[in-house]
């Protein structure tokens, strides 16, 4: 998405109201900027930017000027979309990003506008007699969408598709951009390895009645990832810090005692580990699979914090995200022990 995606003159009223909604203000942290007039839109380096804290995996953009990277994965790993562990949990519909000058908002209205039938029309009006805020220090801010389909209820109302933010706000909108809200869009858009999961025995060797030991191979690291916008004198970032603390295996039947096994993951010299050979939980199969498979799945949970900085190391801020979480199935085969009578 770019900046002046939908201006108001090519939209239906009808439209708008569909598109903007009267959903709940998302919560917003407190947040701030600095200066005008800095028509920069790269986000600077810093200790522990991306630059100098393994590069990245995954970079991006959302809204007009949000940056995403992402720390290199392990280069044997395979990556999923993090899904949430709290299924209430909704990343931010819309927000309001920092977009024009006095001049450049005036230029945008006008030609956006021009010949724009109700209520398009009346916006154009009220934007006019306000002056466009000329010669007054600040900026214009647009309302962002982290989708293109408007599906989802933004809680934008239609009087207010760009709101005036003077460089001393008194208060913030509450859906202007803030650290927690980077935090949001940079958890909603964080990979997760798939867990690297190796069984012994091999998964189309499992037999019944006995232990199934599980394993990690490979590295397997903590995942960060940076939302960041540096724009005309908008600067501001947070970071999202996924560490991986346990994994949950299923069996895939009710065949199986016990049926889910969790285990801790300890850090070690490459990372975080497991290996289940003398835990007190293993997952050991009742019955064969016969001529089919069982699913067998692993899930790895990652605590998330975050911080309002693009240094992965900084404080980590409240309120906090919902831990995060990962999930590799393979199907597996499950024989009996053949035993040979003489």
């Amino acid at each position: 998405m770019r900046a002046a995606r939908l201006p108001l003159a090519t939209v239906t009223a009808v439209g708008l109201v569909l598109a903007l909604g009267t959903l709940s203000p998302a919560q917003a942290g407190d947040g701030s900027w600095h200066g005008a007039g800095d028509n920069s839109d790269t986000p600077k380096s810093s200790k522990g930017s991306p630059a100098d804290s393994g590069g990245d995996s995954d970079p991006g953009s959302i809204g007009a000027h949000i940056r995403i990277n992402q720390s290199k994965l392990a280069s044997s790993s395979s990556s999923t979309t993090s899904t949430s562990s709290n299924i209430n949990w909704k990343p931010p519909v819309c927000w309001y990003e920092p977009m024009y000058t006095p001049d450049e908002y005036e230029d945008f209205i006008k030609s956006s506008y021009k010949g724009a039938q109700e209520p398009a029309a009346n916006y154009a009006k009220k934007r006019a007699d306000e002056d466009y805020h000329k010669g007054d220090k600040g900026l214009w801010w647009q309302v962002q969408f982290r989708n293109d389909d408007y599906t989802e209820a933004c809680p934008v109302t239609t009087d207010n598709w760009e709101i005036w933010v003077p460089p001393a706000q008194p208060k913030a909108d509450p859906n202007q951009l803030t650290p927690e809200i980077l935090s949001e869009l940079a958890y909603n858009s964080t990979k997760l390895p798939k867990p690297p999961v190796v069984l012994n025995p091999s998964p189309d060797r499992l037999k019944v009645n006995l232990g199934t030991r599980v394993k990690f191979e490979g590295d397997f690291d903590r995942v960060w990832t940076t939302a960041s916008i540096n724009y005309k004198g908008v600067e501001m970032a947070a970071t999202t810090v996924a560490t991986p603390v346990a994994l949950r295996v299923d069996a895939g039947t009710s065949d199986a005692d016990p049926q889910t096994c969790t285990y801790d993951l300890v850090k070690g010299d490459n990372g975080y580990t497991v290996d289940s050979k003398d835990a007190a939980c293993n997952v050991t199969y009742l019955h064969s699979s016969g001529t089919g498979t069982y699913p067998f799945k692993a899930s790895i949970t990652w605590k998330v914090t975050w911080t309002d900085s693009a240094d992965p190391d900084g404080p980590a801020r409240q309120p906090g995200l919902p831990d995060g979480l990962s999930t590799y199935e393979q199907n597996v085969t499950v024989k009996e022990i053949q035993a040979v009578n003489r």
